[in-house]
């Protein structure tokens, strides 16, 4: 019988990764990144948001709180703290007075940045359509 390698094992681990399966750990992942919060802090560090070029930049926390209406202090903080966590936003702190912090994506979620940019920019352009069909729905069901 041959071995297997701590290498091969996470190789073979990755193969596995089906959403589909109950106890795949993709599934929280997939919870993670199908946030409001998350898709709107992602959309706008990638540069999405209103006013905003384009082009991918760092943001401070104030201005990510002013991008974002409606998101409180708490759930801005906890929702950058897990992007930190999961690799897709990275923090810099500069020692100003007061202190300068600022958020930017990192490769990873540059990358999940560009799938989630579509999902935002899908929802915008298709909304009045939906809006028509919950309205049909739910006077065929009165």
């Amino acid at each position: 019988m041959a071995t297997t390698t701590a290498a091969q094992k996470r190789a073979q681990a990755k193969v596995d990764y089906d959403a589909f399966l109950a106890g795949c750990p993709s599934r929280h992942l997939l919870d993670r990144i199908s946030d409001k919060w998350v898709t709107l802090i992602l959309v706008g560090l990638g540069g999405g948001g209103a006013g905003c070029d384009g082009e991918p930049r760092a943001m401070r926390y104030s201005e990510l709180g002013r991008l974002l209406a409606g998101v409180s202090q708490k759930m801005l903080t906890q929702t950058l703290r897990s992007l930190e966590r999961d690799g897709l936003v990275s923090r810099t702190v500069t020692p100003t007075v007061p202190v300068t912090v600022s958020y930017e994506l990192t490769d990873l979620g540059l990358s999940l940045n560009h799938v989630i940019g579509g999902v935002k920019e899908w929802a915008q352009a298709n909304m009045d359509e939906v809006f028509t069909r919950r309205k049909t729905f739910d006077a065929d069901r009165d």
